[in-house]
């Protein structure tokens, strides 16, 4: 039996959800991460260079927070805490990488060598 941290003396749920057929269902996402979250969903609010509001609520610099949001958007439990903005975001890491590889192996974006 999976271990269920008592909510105010509640006793565990009768039965456990039902994951994915072959996934484990994903682990608790934490206060950082939901934040994290919240942050991609609204950062175009901020005045100024998204960079300069990562750097003012995060208080590191725009590597180390894309280092934590590249791990997050492959966290299960991220996509099931809010799977449209996830997967939105993992879409945009996909496009971007694809012209780094071309470039990478010396073509150009257009298809050209």
């Amino acid at each position: 039996m999976e271990n269920y941290a008592p909510l105010q003396g509640a006793p565990p749920p009768a039965s456990p959800p039902n994951p994915a057929p072959s996934a484990a269902p994903p682990g608790p996402l934490g206060e950082q991460e939901r934040i994290v979250l919240a942050f991609e969903r609204r950062w175009w609010r901020h005045a100024g260079a998204k960079e300069e509001a990562i750097r003012r609520e995060f208080g590191v610099g725009p590597t180390a927070y894309y280092q934590l949001l590249s791990q997050l958007i492959d966290d299960p439990a991220a996509i099931a805490y809010d799977p449209m903005l996830v997967k939105r975001l993992q879409r945009q890491r996909a496009a971007r990488r694809r012209p780094r590889g071309r470039r990478r192996l010396g073509q150009h974006p257009s298809g050209g060598s």
